[in-house]
């Protein structure tokens, strides 16, 4: 017998011969083909609609944030992870690059028109974009001195169709090279000049910018060809199944002559516009990432994009180390609300971001405090720090960074799960990892001390810490309770203690912390989703 589909198929058939019985065969036979192009055309916009009625339900769910091979080796591993234990709290991923680079970890892409083989293939992607919102990187401040383009402008130097793609110290500064004066106005990852002496086919040399690592050689935003290259890669990202963008160290972008070529206005926002616009062709959304004052975040938000809480993690700690969450209950005050939150990231904890939210007295004692839980710290070489060393970010795991104890580690999430905006965890965070001194001294990178790659079988058994089982039961009300899409309320109580209500939907959430006991609790008007941590 037929069934299904089978028995849709028939019946239509059946109702078309009916009302069409004048027709001649020809007549008929086009007019069964224009009607079912029709109905594959409307099923393939409901399933269209359903996918996105899914996909919008996840909108503020949590973001794991991971690379390709560190939860699990690759991208197959990964998925089977987070469907085998996190499918309920975890709603999307930031896969951080996975395109072939040749440093940096995969921020100096060659391309990003493929997957690095080591972890997969565009099928994978496809794969996890299928159940999760994918966020990925694009670099727009550099590519790789390996990738194609810079290859052919060593080769070709002046007949390259690359020469203008990258930027050129002796066209960018008059004279041909910066003053010591012009070098210590930059805002700078080096304590040096940003740039690489490249020594080209013909045998001459040129200094060419770069900003960071030896691997990455800054773009020119200025010419066409760069252009070129960044529309065509955006729309490659988008074509496989991109959410969002994360604009990586996107202000150090835009150089002008006579400033610090960092977040230069108005040329800044004429380039995230730009961005913008591409990315809107497909309504996917951009994720500034920038590492500064929190005063810059809120220009930001104040022109319409999302931004990164960046002074949360160490104003938690501030709050937990001193039990006392007045600089916090102050920064929930004026903080942006369409807003994504970490606690920790493949980049650290940053301290920039909280200049003037605490005092200099303060902010060095998370600085000592994390030093003594076995942090190490990356400096900062702009101007601001020429009179003396300034930490630019703490290396440290998050949960070792609050001594390894359980119940300030959970209090810290369940703040974050509370705050305002969506809330992104590191993989490690999400293990409630420890600092991997042996792969921070085998590979003698400092920030390898939080970036310890979990093969599937150590997952299996990191998900039976006690600590981990605590953390997946607050992930869960954070996602599955409907009261985090309205605004936030702090009460005006003591300062030791911390009481943070989340009202929305006809649903009710209030966070009550003892900061000094580190004891907390969650009350929802739904029973079934309290929590209590004596």
């Amino acid at each position: 017998g037929l069934v299904g589909s089978e028995m849709c198929i028939r019946d239509r058939m059946y109702n078309i011969c009916r009302s069409n019985m004048s027709c001649s065969e020809e007549c008929l036979m086009r007019r069964i083909k224009e009607h079912f192009l029709q109905s594959v055309r409307a099923d393939a916009e409901r399933a269209e609609r359903e996918n996105k009625k899914e996909k919008d339900a996840m909108k503020n769910k949590i973001m794991l944030i991971t690379y390709a091979d560190s939860f699990g080796k690759n991208l197959k591993e990964l998925k089977k992870v987070l469907d085998e234990y996190f499918s309920r709290e975890i709603g999307s991923i930031h896969i951080l690059p996975f395109f072939p680079s040749s440093g940096d970890r995969g921020f100096a892409p060659l391309t990003y028109e493929t997957v690095d083989p080591a972890f997969g293939t565009w099928e994978d992607v496809d794969a996890l974009a299928q159940k999760y919102e994918l966020m990925f990187d694009f670099m727009v401040n550099h590519l790789s001195r390996r990738s194609e383009q810079f290859q052919d402008f060593i080769a070709h130097h002046e007949e390259s169709p690359y020469k203008d793609m990258f930027i050129r110290f002796k066209d960018f500064w008059p004279g041909g090279a910066p003053t010591q004066e012009q070098i210590d106005l930059l805002n700078k990852r080096k304590n040096h000049a940003p740039c690489e002496r490249i020594t080209f086919a013909d045998g001459t040399q040129e200094d060419i910018w770069c900003t960071f690592s030896e691997e990455q050689m800054d773009l020119n935003l200025e010419k066409p060809v760069t252009w070129e290259l960044i529309e065509r890669s955006l729309r490659r990202l988008m074509d496989h199944g991109a959410s969002m963008i994360r604009l990586d160290a996107f202000a150090f972008a835009t150089k002008k002559l006579g400033t610090s070529c960092f977040f230069v206005e108005p040329e800044m926002w004429d380039c995230m516009k730009r961005v913008a616009d591409i990315l809107a062709e497909r309504n996917v959304p951009m994720l500034p990432e920038i590492h500064d004052h929190y005063k810059i975040q809120l220009k930001i938000a104040e022109k319409g994009y999302p931004i990164y809480d960046f002074a949360l993690p160490v104003l938690v700690l501030h709050t937990l180390y001193t039990g006392n969450c007045k600089r916090l209950k102050h920064w929930f005050s004026i903080c942006p609300r369409d807003q994504y939150t970490t606690l920790d990231t493949h980049d650290g904890i940053g301290t920039v971001d909280v200049g003037d939210l605490l005092t200099q007295e303060e902010l060095q004692n998370v600085i000592d405090e994390t030093e003594r839980c076995g942090a190490n710290f990356k400096m900062d070489f702009s101007a601001k720090a020429k009179e003396k060393p300034v930490v630019y970010q703490i290396n440290c795991t998050y949960y070792s960074a609050l001594g390894e104890d359980d119940r300030s580690y959970l209090l810290a999430r369940a703040i974050q799960f509370f705050a305002p905006g969506v809330p992104q965890v590191y993989y490690m965070g999400l293990l409630a990892g420890e600092n991997d001194y042996e792969l921070m001294k085998k590979t003698d990178f400092p920030r390898n001390i939080s970036r310890h790659n979990y093969t599937v079988e150590e997952i299996g058994q990191e998900v039976q810490k006690p600590v981990v089982k605590e953390l997946c039961r607050l992930m869960r009300i954070r996602n599955e309770y409907g009261a985090f899409d309205g605004e936030i309320v702090v009460s005006d109580l003591p300062d030791d203690v911390l009481e943070i209500t989340r009202e929305s939907n006809g649903h009710k959430a209030v966070l009550y912390a003892d900061l000094k006991t580190k004891k907390f609790k969650i009350s929802c008007d739904d029973s079934r989703y309290d929590y209590e941590l004596e």
